[in-house]
């Protein structure tokens, strides 16, 4: 490992040195705020004063902090971390439009134009709309196959008692009155209902089918109604699409639905209600209640959170000055808004002997401790989707099925076999290790295709599908490698059959640590029965950008068989991402100079270092190109965040006037068509029907009205962004500014997407080594490992 002197001139003249250790754990990244929406009426005392307005959508920014536990803090501003949402859930997602820290929502999956091909034709992000569309469908029939109320619960009493009655009084299908609220009969929890499956989702349709735009009306009436409570009217577009036809009147008959529109705040809400309702605006009013209970649990999603522990969001309205959050959830429970969970909690230590739970008996078990939790149906039935498919996926298998195995693991070795041996016997799989264990699920399909079966291998991204097809010896995979949202649209793979599953026998899912809850429930109910599943990954990463921590929870249920690769990751920086990994910053010998530190004072002398990194020294020293570099750094906001380090990059590698909404032609850009995906890519030309793009080897056009929000110049990228992809170097921007953003799911992230050298341009002194040492994962609220501990046994 080398560092600069200062100020040098390139990475030739480094010398050795090392960062430290010790310290305290980092905290949610890119702290600094910015103005969120317009049109915040002024405070009276009636209801909580609102919050200076800005430009409208956006909202504060935390742009990449990994989400942690508590309430509020999980659900506001890490919510923003890092562009969608979790782990700072942007995914770091390009898509973001600069709401709640590049975040959240914006324009959610919108459409993608592709290459220009017919009108009827629909693209990538369109065919994956269509397929989510057909997702909620066949939840929505599923809800309204479980007639019967949650198992369990009679030894609740107290605020637990009163939710779990309004939940059955839900399911009953009356609001719970008073009379209600008496303890619930226990009921004996059936099985989950066999997933329907899903149609196969269609890549050609007419265009009509395609999501519309907001009628004119529509947006419009929303227009009206926002001058009339004093709310910016460029939210109209954006309300029209999240309320309907009807944003008007439901605006005006409850105008806390605002928060359903991405970036406003619960403040703003408030401001726009005075100003429509007048002295009948108050802090007690039922509709807030409702609709703040509802905006947490949006931002305890965007968090990375499927739901939220009934106390930490009561203690979350508590914060959001709602006067009675126990009557709100209730309230939102009983208008079917949310809804809520009992899971039995384990007990520490081993199991309860057989002879005590006979004499136990019935007693025992409801003496069990449970906690309550309450989520948003959508990600709640996404997570018992999931389980059920994963289920499946274990039990299908037939004990026949390992014979034609025989030969091949017979020839193999090491962690290969070990892999072999266990997709042979069984139809569920992980497989945990870095870049160089890829190799071992490559050697895996490359077997199942010689044994004559249908296999595909799915990566997160365009970068990992290229790298991975490399390992099979072949440049395009020869059509067995796939991205995932790819696979999910119908635009890759091998399609489906009659049945709406996947046509094919095994599939290994790589870059598994990305996967959300509703993706995987996707692709594991597209499986047909007999198929098998591998989930490939390395657990240390970043986790993924929307709901659920997948891949974590399945190594933590242990139902499966778990197979740790022994192949160590080459070079000086393998060695110091592996240490980085078990919470360790080792000094590491680089003589090639492939790792170099850069120590700076201040972000301006940051971006300067990086600039002259990217442009002059890195080619000159290695003779990689500026287009062969990424920078990476904590957040999109501050001195020296994405926007920053990219002003200073465009200016230096490909100035302009930026004529085409900020952008020139061939400028480097990266694209998200949905949020938490981000595509890198160039900038083509620009024309009438939008941004004309080439993103991987694929032409794309982004209409004009999508650019904003979609759209951002791509030299430097944030940890979430640069997840699933790989450069010869990388050039990692720590700012004196980026201390609280930093964990070590972020630095092994950001130091492991170089392949032949690493810069790290070092201005947080020592804590870097203590994020290192201390700052693990923030946890998510999952109900993930509960769901399989309930229709799996654990693997032996």
């Amino acid at each position: 490992m080398s560092t600069e002197p200062d100020p040098p001139e390139s990475t030739e003249t480094a010398g050795p040195a090392t960062p430290d250790a010790a310290g305290e754990p980092g905290a949610p990244e890119d702290t600094t705020t910015e103005p969120a929406a317009d049109g915040a009426a002024t405070s009276d005392d009636r209801t909580p004063a609102a919050r200076p307005a800005g430009t409208a959508g956006e909202g504060p920014s935390a742009d990449e902090g990994e989400p942690g536990g508590g309430a509020e803090e999980t659900l506001a501003a890490e919510a923003d971390a890092d562009g969608v949402g979790a782990d700072g859930a942007d995914a770091d997602g390009v898509g973001a439009s600069d709401t709640g820290g590049e975040a959240s929502g914006g324009d959610g999956g919108a459409s993608e134009a592709g290459d220009g091909q017919a009108a009827a034709q629909l693209s990538e992000a369109e065919a994956e709309l269509a397929a989510q569309k057909l997702e909620r469908e066949r939840i929505e029939r599923r809800r309204a196959e479980k007639a019967e109320p949650i198992a369990s619960g009679a030894k609740l009493s107290g605020k637990a008692a009163d939710l779990l009655a309004a939940v059955r009084a839900v399911e009953g299908g009356a609001k719970p009155p008073a009379t209600a609220f008496a303890e619930p009969a226990p009921a004996p929890r059936r099985p989950a209902p066999e997933p329907v499956r899903r149609p196969q989702p269609v890549v050609s349709v007419p265009a009509a089918s395609a999501a519309p735009a907001p009628a004119p009306d529509a947006v419009e009436g929303a227009r009206r109604v926002l001058a009339a409570g004093g709310a910016p009217e460029t939210l109209a577009p954006q309300a029209a699409v999240a309320l309907g036809e009807g944003a008007e009147e439901l605006l005006r008959e409850d105008p806390w639905q605002l928060l359903r529109v991405a970036g406003v705040r619960p403040e703003q809400a408030d401001g726009f209600a005075r100003a429509l309702l007048g002295p009948e605006c108050a802090p007690d009013d039922e509709r807030r209640g409702r609709a703040v209970t509802v905006w947490l649990l949006e931002q305890a999603a965007l968090a990375g959170h499927t739901a939220l522990e009934l106390p930490a969001l009561t203690a979350a309205l508590d914060r959001q000055a709602v006067p009675d959050a126990d009557a709100a959830v209730q309230s939102t429970l009983a208008e079917g808004e949310a809804l809520a969970f009992q899971d039995a909690l384990e007990a520490p230590g081993a199991a309860q002997p057989a002879s005590e739970a006979d004499e136990a008996g019935e007693e025992g078990e409801e003496a069990r401790p449970v906690r309550v939790l309450v989520g948003l149906e959508r990600y709640a039935l996404a997570e018992e989707s999931l389980a059920d498919a994963l289920a499946r996926v274990v039990n299908s298998l037939a004990k026949e099925a390992a014979a034609p195995w025989e030969p091949v693991t017979a020839t193999a070795s090491g962690s290969t076999a070990e892999l072999l041996r266990a997709v042979a016997g069984h139809g569920l799989v992980l497989h945990t290790g870095g870049e160089a264990a890829r190799a071992e699920p490559a050697a895996l399909l490359g077997a199942a295709r010689t044994l004559g079966l249908r296999a595909v291998a799915a990566c997160h991204t365009p970068d990992g599908r290229r790298r991975f097809a490399a390992l099979l010896g072949e440049p395009d995979g020869d059509g067995a490698v796939v991205t995932v949202p790819g696979l999910l649209a119908g635009t890759e793979g091998p399609g489906r059959d009659a049945d709406g599953s996947f046509a094919l026998d095994l599939l290994v899912l790589l870059d598994a640590p990305q996967l959300d809850v509703e993706s995987a429930a996707m692709l594991a109910e597209s499986l047909p029965d007999g198929a098998r599943l591998v989930l490939s990954g390395d657990p240390a990463v970043l986790w993924s950008a929307g709901p659920g921590r997948v891949f974590a929870d399945l190594l933590a249920a242990r139902v499966c068989p778990q197979v740790a690769s022994r192949t160590p990751d080459p070079g000086p920086i393998g060695e110091l991402v592996s240490g980085v990994g078990i919470g360790e910053l080792n000094q590491v010998d680089a003589p090639g100079k492939e790792i170099v530190i850069v120590p700076v004072r201040e972000a301006g002398e940051a971006v300067h270092r990086t600039v002259q990194l990217v442009a002059d020294s890195v080619p000159r020293a290695f003779g990689i190109t500026p287009e062969e570099t990424v920078a990476i750094t904590p957040g999109h906001g501050g001195a020296a965040g994405t926007r920053a380090l990219n002003t200073a990059l465009k200016e230096r590698l490909n100035p302009g006037p930026g004529r085409f909404g900020g952008f020139d032609p061939g400028d480097r850009i990266a694209y998200s068509p949905a949020p938490g995906r981000t595509v890198p890519g160039r900038v083509v030309t620009a024309d009438a029907d939008g941004l004309h793009l080439s993103c991987a080897g694929a032409s794309v056009v982004v209409p004009r009205e999508r650019v904003e929000q979609a759209v951002r110049h791509g030299w430097a990228l944030t940890a979430h962004q640069a997840v699933g992809s790989r450069w010869p170097a990388a050039v990692v921007v720590l700012p004196g500014d980026a201390a609280q953003a930093l964990s070590r799911p972020w630095v092994y992230t950001a130091f492991g997407r170089a392949e032949r050298h690493l810069s790290v341009v070092h201005g947080v002194e020592q804590a870097l080594p203590r994020a290192v040492a201390e700052g693990p994962a923030k946890p998510r609220t999952t109900r993930l490992p509960v769901l399989l501990r309930t229709q799996v046994p654990a693997a032996e």
